[in-house]
């Protein structure tokens, strides 16, 4: 495929949107998220925050994993609850009962061991970092222990959370339901060959503007997927920088479309 052909696809599968910006909602909430800390059994210990609904016998809810940005890293288990627009799935309008955890990655860790300054794709490292093992381990024991609906699980993360929840869906991409990586990078080669993406719901999200993390990082990223899995979304905002996780989490329609999502 020529470059120019391949621009052209792309460009295609992008839905722009006028950016909409809100102030953020939720601070009143964050209480309600019980501090936690993981000690893995296989080594380390990652501090991570848990939000647990309101349970009927019987019944069982979504569980929705948020990885946070760089900036938010460190060990006061707080920060990464500063930019919480994705708890809208929960405390919005038409909010649904579901669990939430929130991870803290460590001040010199990453969600995934690979450098940042490439600028179309990266490769898988063998062995995922620390912290994405730990956040697979309680997601895991949270399945066991609470009442989660196992063909429910989504994950989310914004920058370095949007190429942590690319590696998760490559990794592990049988055991989540939907996957919304916004202003990340993804392994794109692996993309192309894991076949788990097909039929999980994957909206993906960017800013044109973006001068932290490319936006061709996104946009190959999709057009990668859609090798194995068509249904992929895309939105690309129009003179948005870095922060497109504003206007992705308020985003019509979107906490909709997740709940909708099944494995």
């Amino acid at each position: 495929m020529s470059r120019y052909f391949l621009a052209f696809f792309i460009a295609m599968q992008i839905t722009y949107h006028a950016p909409i910006f809100a102030v953020t909602e939720y601070a009143s909430k964050h209480e309600e998220f019980a501090k936690c800390e993981w000690n893995s059994p296989a080594g380390g210990t990652l501090q991570y925050r848990q939000y647990s609904p309101e349970v009927t016998e019987g019944e069982k809810y979504p569980l929705i994993v948020f990885l946070h940005g760089a900036g938010e890293r460190g060990d006061d288990n707080e920060a990464q609850l500063v930019h919480d627009e994705w708890m809208g799935f929960i405390f919005g309008e038409g909010g649904r009962k579901a669990y939430a955890i929130a991870p803290q990655c460590p001040a010199n860790g990453k969600w995934n061991n690979v450098a940042w300054g490439n600028r179309e794709t990266h490769e898988t490292p063998e062995e995922p970092a620390d912290t994405l093992r730990m956040v697979r381990e309680i997601v895991a024991e949270m399945k066991k222990t609470s009442a989660v609906d196992e063909t429910r699980v989504y994950i989310t993360g914004l920058s370095m959370g949007g190429y942590g929840t690319f590696e998760y869906m490559v990794r592990w991409g049988d055991e989540i339901a939907a996957a919304m990586p916004v202003c990340g990078g993804a392994d794109n080669a692996k993309l192309k060959e894991t076949e788990s993406l097909r039929g999980m719901g994957i909206w993906v999200f960017h800013g044109d503007k973006d001068t932290a993390v490319p936006v061709g990082r996104s946009r190959l990223a999709v057009e990668a997927m859609k090798e194995v899995n068509p249904e992929v979304k895309y939105t690309e905002f129009l003179g948005v920088g870095h922060d497109s996780w504003t206007p992705a989490y308020h985003t019509e329609g979107l906490w909709t479309w997740l709940a909708a999502q099944r494995r």
